[in-house]
């Protein structure tokens, strides 16, 4: 059933942009759950530390946050880690996930403490639903030719990372995330959702309008199917670095935090 439009604002600094969109199911219809917990998910090419933009600004605004250092081995194993960490928070629990991740956060999320999730420029299949598929039913971005693999270890190229995965940072940052890029495991990019928390759970959702590692449109395309409250920001796949105003004001409003 359509639910009725609702406007999201929200106030982002210098070079950020966001756009309002159409909404739809939970987030649309009642106000958000106020949590005092964030649980953040990074995805590939990546570890915990690239939340490190966004942790001080929950933090100051009195949230308790947990970045989990997903092990990037099989989908089962990186859910494991984060229902964990959400095993351990003290009540309602925003669950955020970065890239891939979108994929832990659709499976743990249905996890009873959590009370909203948040995706950001992820991936977020339906229960069952093979994301490569859909995903090829999208241009392909062009960060998918630069993963490079030893043996069953993936990872990007340098190349890739500076140009389609960082490409609106300075360069000398972006060369630091590189070095810091953790592999994945062949065995992770099988694996295939059970749950679609987003069925069940209020939604929000940052498209990178700039996005060279997902297709902004396929992310266009599962914020709207999944009904979510959803901004729009000019960035790169690591707009949560290079904006993360805008990141951190998206997961405070799914924190039920004034604006």
């Amino acid at each position: 059933m359509m639910m009725n439009r609702r406007t999201f604002a929200t106030t982002l600094l210098a070079g950020a942009a966001a756009s309002l969109v159409s909404t739809r199911g939970i987030a649309a219809t009642s106000p958000p759950v106020k949590a005092r917990n964030v649980v953040l998910v990074h995805g590939l090419f990546a570890d915990g530390s690239c939340w490190s933009e966004v942790i001080p600004q929950l933090q100051a605004a009195g949230l308790n946050v947990t970045s989990v250092q997903n092990p990037l081995t099989t989908l089962p194993d990186a859910v494991a880690s984060a229902q964990r960490v959400l095993d351990r928070q003290d009540g309602p629990t925003v669950l955020v996930g970065h890239s891939f991740s979108g994929m832990i956060v659709s499976e743990a999320g249905v996890h009873p403490k959590v009370s909203a999730l948040v995706y950001v420029a992820a991936r977020a299949p339906d229960a069952g639903e093979d994301y490569t598929a859909l995903a090829k039913t999208y241009p392909t971005p062009p960060a998918s030719a630069g993963i490079v693999f030893d043996g069953d270890e993936g990872r990007l190229s340098e190349q890739a990372f500076l140009h389609d995965f960082a490409g609106d940072l300075p360069e000398a940052k972006a060369k630091v995330l590189y070095a810091v890029q953790q592999p994945f495991h062949k065995a992770l990019l099988t694996g295939k959702t059970t749950q679609a928390a987003w069925r069940t759970k209020p939604s929000w959702y940052a498209v990178s309008t700039e996005d060279r590692t997902i297709n902004p449109d396929l992310e266009r395309f599962m914020a709207k199917r999944m009904g979510a409250t959803t901004i729009e920001v000019k960035a790169s796949h690591l707009g949560l670095i290079s904006q993360p105003d805008a990141i951190a004001r998206l997961i405070l409003d799914a924190a039920g935090q004034p604006a």
